[in-house]
């Protein structure tokens, strides 16, 4: 059912663009050089013209929604994770404590305490 409904709005969408492109702005259509009496005269061509298009753009938006309530549907309450990466395990290093206003500076640690052999 779900695929016949698709299939069925790939045919309105083709339609639909069909139509659209048809039309000139001013409104004449593409059918313009007809005769100038009936639905092929210009004005019959866009009047013809404007009404497919609101016909085919209602119908459009209709099958639109009942598209997404279908797959809304289907799809129950379940979620696929099989795509969903895994964040790798935070490393934690240790925070040093920023020194407050007012309080007097720690010495600087020598190289020695480092275990950096000084270079003579």
């Amino acid at each position: 059912m779900f695929t016949f409904l698709l299939v069925v709005q790939a045919i309105i969408a083709a339609a639909l663009v069909t139509v659209i492109l048809m039309q000139r702005s001013e409104g004449g259509g593409l059918t313009s050089s007809g005769s100038p009496s009936g639905l092929m005269s210009a004005r019959g061509a866009a009047d013809f013209l404007t009404r497919a298009t609101g016909v085919l753009a209602g119908l459009f938006i209709a099958m639109s929604v009942l598209l997404a309530f279908i797959a809304a549907s289907r799809s129950g309450t379940t979620v696929d994770t099989s795509l969903q990466r895994r964040a790798p395990a935070a490393q934690t290093q240790p925070v040093q404590a920023q020194p407050q206003p007012g309080a007097p500076a720690a010495p600087a640690p020598s190289p020695a305490d480092n275990g950096v052999p000084l270079a003579n």
